[in-house]
């Protein structure tokens, strides 16, 4: 069976979650199944593996989960991005549409450092919509966001176009929504 097949074995699809009409791609599936796990981060390091990043920027609560492992075996710090009210401190805060309703992140101002390069993780990534956040949390501390991760893609959402010009890179992608 080929890494692919694995990922996609252990992705569970949930109708009608969180609101009818939505098919929820469940990447919890492959926490519990450690060589789907284990691809996860392989293939990560191997993407970034040439490029510049000084950080990782984990979204709330997956993103955490596929960062953690990567920013250890890169040697990176790890920058927590959380639902607002989560962190202590002084924070850069952001407000954003979901593809069923809307949120808000932030981010702690001490986390971020001006001028540095950031790669932003998360789950998955469907309208674009919590990764723009995620960029604009890292754009008011003045660092620039190079690259965006997500296990799963649902292109045909057209995140490309909303996420450009940092590159955007996934392990599956799906049709539909």
């Amino acid at each position: 069976m080929s890494d692919l097949e694995i990922l996609d074995r252990a992705i569970r699809r949930i109708p009608d979650f969180p609101k009818e009409g939505i098919l929820f791609y469940d990447v919890t599936g492959i926490f519990v199944e450690p060589k789907a796990f284990k691809i996860c981060i392989d293939r990560m390091v191997e993407l970034y593996e040439n490029k510049q990043i000084d950080a990782v920027v984990a979204i709330e609560a997956r993103g955490f989960l596929l960062a953690s492992p990567f920013a250890i075996r890169r040697g990176l710090p790890l920058v927590l991005v959380r639902k607002k009210g989560k962190l202590p401190g002084e924070t850069y805060s952001a407000k954003y549409s979901l593809e069923y309703g809307t949120a808000e992140i932030e981010v702690q101002k001490t986390d971020i450092q001006a001028g540095k390069n950031y790669l932003v993780v998360d789950d998955l990534i469907a309208t674009g919509g919590t990764l723009t956040a995620a960029r604009n949390l890292i754009e008011q501390g003045g660092g620039t966001v190079s690259d965006f991760f997500g296990v799963i893609g649902l292109p045909e959402l057209n995140y490309e176009k909303v996420l450009t010009p940092s590159c955007v890179s996934t392990l599956i992608n799906y049709g539909g929504k």
